[in-house]
């Protein structure tokens, strides 16, 4: 599995996109505060945790006796430099061309 399929994979899910939310709100937060804002197990928490860890969107820092959880959002930005910023750049092309063409005739 290539690195862009486990980030697509970790996306594909609700509870982990609603994770990584929590996470961009607020960085740094042990399983029971995560566990907290949804209604799930613990260990249903954690499965979701190790699939956003295993597509790196997730990194994980020891505090005493405390496992922190950070959002990493370098592998979101290279899945949209690679997927969709490519498939917008002709929009955006074309809207300034309409934009030169239009302040020309002025």
């Amino acid at each position: 599995m290539t690195d862009d399929d486990r980030v697509f994979k970790a996306l594909a899910d609700p509870t982990r996109r609603f994770l990584l939310d929590l996470l961009f709100a607020r960085e740094g937060q042990t399983l029971t505060e995560l566990e907290s804002a949804v209604e799930m197990t613990r260990y249903g928490v954690m499965k979701h945790l190790k699939v956003l860890e295993e597509a790196d969107l997730v990194v994980t820092r020891r505090s005493g006796r405390e496992k922190l959880h950070f959002l990493n959002a370098v592998p979101i930005r290279e899945v949209h430099d690679r997927w969709i910023d490519k498939y917008t750049e002709r929009h955006v092309a074309a809207l300034m061309d309409l934009k030169h063409e239009l302040e020309s005739e002025s």
